[in-house]
């Protein structure tokens, strides 16, 4: 499955990439500015109620000799290429201000404070004034968007002159009444404010996208790019509205020129991120993006860089958490030279995140179609895989692990899979993945162990069908390390899933091979429904002695 930063570009980091878990590397632009220049940003939004007043529908102003179309932020504000993030940061900054205030409205209205709903009205109201009048002046705003800003000017004026009244009466009847018109007007202001915003963003990101169409300069573009990825790690809602505007289709144009190659790994960094919601996977069947991923990851002369951000989108449009499937039809007509590009860039890979990207690639296309896995065997992957889990340099995590025991759970339907996993001493591998144990505290490194463990229990399970498989797996003590996760709730790190997979593998072991469990462990691991060992498994508190 796609990691984290594909599924979800505001989440985690690719080294928390897994199979459950959809999206993949999430690297945000930090602004690069002093920390008086911070201070300077910050203390705009930390005034007092009063001074907002008094500074009500007062922009700060732009500089004469400033180019048309930069929002000034503050004192030393960079031209050039830091101005449109700038621009987006600041819309994203003031959004999210404005949006704390409201939300603090609806508490405190549920709760009555009228003298707090009223204070928190003013600042809402200045905020709002504030931002409109300061994109307007950096902007040329669009005509739909103008209506919005003009409504919900009124609304705001409205919202702060009728929560004003309601501070001079004690009447409940009156301010129940007016709790519910109030109510009405808040909601009103939320989504215009939402839509309005909405619009705001989606203009600048058609500057961005102008330039990546427009311009020939390499770091033009690549600026472009950058704001573009930024936005992309601020949620899917933001990612809807990039893809949209046509980002997709611009950021493969440049990805179809040799003149731009210097910049295919960052467009399609970026592209995946995109990718995060349907908008951009159907933009990017609209332009036949799968062969130029195809392209991209089976010419020799790519960079590294750019085949593993391939990888990375094609992991991204396989994910099965997306709902739609009409892409994939087109995938299916050149799976062979992108399974058999991936495969070997999870050999050649250098370090982990390469071999992370191919391997999550890999084993998202093998939950989707049998004959990936087929194509797989037949171009020695197991060997590949098995290899590399030997290499700290490509698997290092157990995310990396996560991918490799996932293709083998899928490569173990077929029955010619178990004599290449007993060649390639898979099985002991498999015992040594269902140890894995987290090295930190992390809730996600902690999941992905579990996961290893689950998969390979499975894997484990489906290989011993093959009677070779089983014995091999007794005589290397299978048997005592798979009763160990049934009873131990620690080894499984609590995992009901763990559970169920070991109980399964115990008893397509023991089916196979009767004596190699004691009686007692027969009595309750194997002889009773599967349910009610997997009862009195998760209820067992841990033995120490």
């Amino acid at each position: 499955m796609a990691s984290d930063r594909m599924a979800t570009p505001q989440s985690s980091s690719r080294q928390s990439s897994s199979l459950s878990s959809s999206p993949m590397s999430t690297r945000m632009q930090s602004l690069q500015v002093d920390s008086v220049q911070r201070w300077m940003e910050d203390l705009r939004h930390m005034t007092e109620v009063e001074c907002m007043c008094v500074l009500q529908a007062k922009p700060i102003g732009v500089e004469e000799d400033s180019q048309q179309g930069e929002l000034i932020v503050g004192s030393g504000v960079g031209a050039g290429d830091h101005v449109a993030r700038n621009n987006l940061q600041t819309l994203l900054r003031r959004a999210l201000v404005v949006s704390t205030e409201l939300g603090k409205m609806f508490q405190r209205l549920e709760k009555g404070r009228w003298q707090r709903v009223h204070s928190t009205a003013v600042r809402a109201n200045c905020h709002v004034r504030s931002l409109v009048h300061e994109y307007s002046a950096a902007r040329s705003t669009p005509p739909e968007m103008q209506k919005y800003e003009k409504s919900l000017l009124e609304k705001c004026m409205e919202l702060t002159n009728i929560t004003e009244r309601c501070l001079h009466t004690d009447d409940e009847f009156f301010l129940k009444s007016m709790r519910e018109a109030i109510h009405e007007i808040l909601t009103d202001v939320s989504d215009s404010f939402s839509n309005m915003i909405d619009m705001a963003l989606a203009n600048e990101i058609r500057v961005l996208i102008k330039q990546i169409e427009s311009s020939d300069s390499v770091h033009t573009i690549g600026s472009a790019i950058s704001n573009l990825l930024s936005l992309t790690q601020d949620g899917p809602q933001l990612c809807s509205i990039i893809a949209k505007e046509g980002a997709v289709v611009a950021l493969f144009k440049i990805c179809r020129q040799d003149r731009f190659k210097d910049l295919y790994a960052h467009a399609l960094r970026t592209v995946a991120s995109i990718c995060c919601v349907e908008e951009g996977i159907n933009q990017l069947d609209k332009v036949d993006g799968i062969l130029c991923l195809a392209d991209i990851l089976t010419d020799e002369s790519s960079v590294e860089a750019a085949r593993a951000e391939a990888a990375a989108v094609v992991a991204q449009i396989t994910s099965p958490h997306h709902t739609s499937t009409q892409h994939l039809a087109s995938f299916l007509e050149s799976m062979h030279d992108i399974v058999t590009a991936l495969i070997k860039l999870c050999e050649s890979a250098s370090c982990g995140e390469v071999f992370l990207l191919a391997s999550a690639a890999l084993a998202n296309i093998t939950f989707f179609d049998s004959m990936a896995c087929e194509i797989l065997l037949q171009l020695n992957a197991i060997s590949i895989l098995l290899q590399a889990c030997k290499d700290r340099q490509r698997v290092d995590t157990p995310y990396s692990k996560d991918q490799v025991v996932t293709i083998l759970a899928n490569l173990s339907v077929l029955e010619q899979c178990a004599p290449e996993v007993l060649q390639e001493q898979g099985i002991e591998r498999l015992l040594l993945l269902l140890g894995e144990k987290p090295s930190s505290a992390s809730p996600s490194e902690g999941a992905a162990c579990e996961r290893v463990q689950q998969k390979a229990a499975v894997t484990l399970a489906r290989l011993s069908r093959d009677p070779d498989v089983a014995q091999t797996a007794i005589q290397l003590k299978a048997v005592p390390r798979l009763i160990e996760l049934c009873r131990s709730p620690t080894e499984r790190n609590n995992s009901d899933s763990v559970l169920v997979a070991c109980l399964a593998a115990l008893r397509r072991l023991a089916a196979g091979c009767p004596d190699s469990i004691e009686a007692a462990d027969h009595q309750q691991l194997i002889k009773p429904r599967l349910v009610d060992s997997f009862l009195l498994c998760s209820n067992m508190e841990e033995s120490f002695v």
